[in-house]
């Protein structure tokens, strides 16, 4: 299937929630891919196919040519591009697409991890949770290297809630020893859909004050001084927060939700 531009879509609009559909997609790509060593199931390239399995079962809709691009999902409603990280890496493509078609951009968060250490014989660990859960606001840090597209029309986002299983190698290197190799999901929790600037605020961290600043913006969402710059920073640019003022030498925000408070 290939497409040009002026090609007419109805925009994105939600749909169900769908499981069971969701694990049928990973045990599809899984029994046609193959399985490094044995350890784990699903990596970062089946995790991407199989949400792309997920949104559309239909495979004439998948990888699809419009104009000189590759798009992950063409179908009655646009574009759907999915991306696990380096936003930026989209840039050209988005540029193209959003002139013309409607386009979703779609984000997997691991909500709830499981990590399991895998040793040099290939032994593994029992596995145990991660005391860090993400959100769907993790999207936000993202969605700073591409802040300048984000208030294009026709662009929606969607944060897909995951459980996931987290294979790490002891190999000495990376963070204290070991290299993350893989993601496993387990369970789709939720997917969070905002389409344009009235749903923004669906993105933002949990337990916002009415007004706050970018410390307890961070606070709230459990950012790292940098990532929570980037974030706000995404916040702003997508019109989901504003700056009302001053507390103290600090800016203080709040949520376009809180406009009216």
């Amino acid at each position: 299937m290939r497409i040009s531009p002026g090609y007419t879509a109805s925009p994105h609009k939600k749909k169900a929630m769908d499981e069971s559909r969701f694990l049928e997609a990973c045990r599809e790509v899984l029994s046609e891919g193959t399985r490094p060593a044995g350890i784990g199931a699903l990596g970062e390239k089946s995790l991407h196919a199989a949400l792309k399995r997920y949104l559309e079962p239909r495979e004439a809709c998948r990888e699809v040519l419009v104009g000189r691009y590759v798009a992950d999902i063409v179908n009655e409603a646009g574009i759907t591009e999915i991306q696990t990280a380096g936003f930026g890496r989209l840039r050209e493509k988005l540029e193209f697409f959003l002139p013309h078609y409607p386009v979703a951009l779609v984000y997997p968060v691991a909500a709830v991890k499981w990590l399991i250490s895998v040793g040099p014989d290939g032994s593994q660990s029992r596995r145990r949770r991660s005391p860090k859960t993400g959100g769907a606001w993790e999207m936000l840090t993202e969605l700073y290297s591409i802040r300048d597209l984000l208030k294009e029309p026709g662009l929606t986002l969607c944060a897909m809630l995951l459980e996931v299983e987290e294979y790490r190698l002891k190999d000495g290197r990376g963070r204290r020893g070991y290299t993350r190799w893989e993601r496993m999901p387990v369970r789709l929790l939720e997917e969070v859909w905002a389409r344009g600037p009235e749903e923004f605020p669906r993105l933002l961290p949990p337990d916002l004050p009415e007004a706050f600043t970018s410390k307890e913006f961070r606070a709230c969402g459990h950012f790292s001084p940098m990532n929570g710059s980037l974030a706000l920073s995404a916040a702003r640019e997508l019109g989901a927060v504003e700056r009302i003022g001053n507390q103290g030498r600090a800016y203080l925000y709040r949520s376009v939700q809180n406009a009216c408070f």
